[in-house]
């Protein structure tokens, strides 16, 4: 197949674009479509029109997005609903308008109710109160869902969406500010080594739980349901509720998972959590039985992945990108 991948320069449009590689024995043998933002602004709806009516591929993933932190979806919040939006509407009506058939939507976690039951089910969507400090983003993506079943039920297209848990890995981001809390406690915990400073503050009570997933496993999750047969995609969703969790079961508190940032990058100093910052939902665990029962499951444990992604930060820094 000819695939467009969006976001590819990202930490999970790389992951995925690896992947793609690897299964066909390198770059050469792929009929793969990318741009980056600077040769295509996906907030453009003519210039996807152009792009897609010109490249007609296949099948199009939908790994673009603006993500951020609690402080820079507190602090950007119109920028994120503004420019997830406009990606996903346009992505997602112009693949249509160009007659590709299969699209995959990569969405987030934070589509569910701040109180919703653990492990959050894909049917808790939309039944609740969303986490305001990122209330946006949220929208955004629940948004995605919603064009991809109903472009599905209204044009007999093939439009495939997957919610991932907390991400991290090789290509992420490393912003002391507007980073995710693993790759922040990965700066912040190796600065501290480097300085032989006495503590490290981390932000909030320590005490929400998180559950992580390894970009490369996000990677595979994904082209394992883009890969699915229609009927069996179509026998394990709903047409109004299609989207499919993707997660390791398990998750983490955030005090836990700083003491395991500490032990892989050598800090021995006293950690201190700040009860005036922001806690965020105190639990976020995705209930993975729809995927799990359809023969997916996750190959890369939380130490495993955090090894890997401290040597990556080691090696390229807190600007590279893969």
């Amino acid at each position: 197949m000819r695939i467009y991948v969006a976001g590819h320069r990202g930490m999970v449009g790389g992951a995925i674009l690896r992947q793609l590689e690897e299964r066909c024995g390198g770059a050469e043998q792929l009929d793969l479509v990318t741009r980056t933002h600077a040769e295509l602004d996906l907030t453009n709806q003519a210039a996807v029109h152009a792009f897609l009516q010109a490249e007609r591929p296949d099948a199009v993933i939908l790994a673009a997005a603006k993500v951020g932190g609690i402080h820079a979806n507190n602090t950007y919040p119109a920028d994120f609903i503004y420019e997830n939006l406009m990606m996903e509407a346009n992505v997602i009506h112009q693949a249509f308008v160009a007659g590709i058939q299969r699209l995959l939507f990569l969405g987030s976690s934070c589509i569910y109710p701040k109180q919703a039951p653990q492990p959050m089910a894909e049917d808790v969507l939309l039944t609740g109160v969303l986490e305001a400090t990122n209330e946006p983003y949220a929208i955004a993506k629940i948004a995605g869902i919603k064009l991809c079943e109903s472009y599905n039920r209204q044009h007999g297209t093939d439009y495939r969406s997957v919610m991932p848990t907390n991400l991290y890995g090789p290509g992420d981001n490393f912003h002391p500010e507007d980073s995710h809390v693993l790759p922040a406690l990965i700066r912040r915990f190796h600065e501290a080594a480097e300085a032989g400073r006495d503590e490290v503050v981390i932000w909030g009570t320590g005490t929400p739980r998180r559950e992580f997933l390894h970009v490369d496993d996000i990677a595979a999750a994904s082209l394992f349901v883009l890969d699915l047969p229609r009927e069996q995609y179509e026998a394990s969703t709903q047409p109004m509720l299609s989207h499919i969790n993707v997660g390791c079961g398990e998750d983490i508190s955030i005090l836990e998972l700083a003491q395991l940032v500490a032990r892989i990058t050598g800090f021995k100093g006293k950690i201190v959590t700040d009860p005036s910052k922001p806690d965020g939902t105190m639990r976020k665990l995705m209930d993975v039985t729809r995927l799990k029962d359809m023969g997916w499951k996750p190959t890369i444990g939380i130490e495993q992945g955090v090894k890997d992604t401290y040597r990556w930060f080691l090696e390229y820094g807190d600007t590279a990108r893969l």
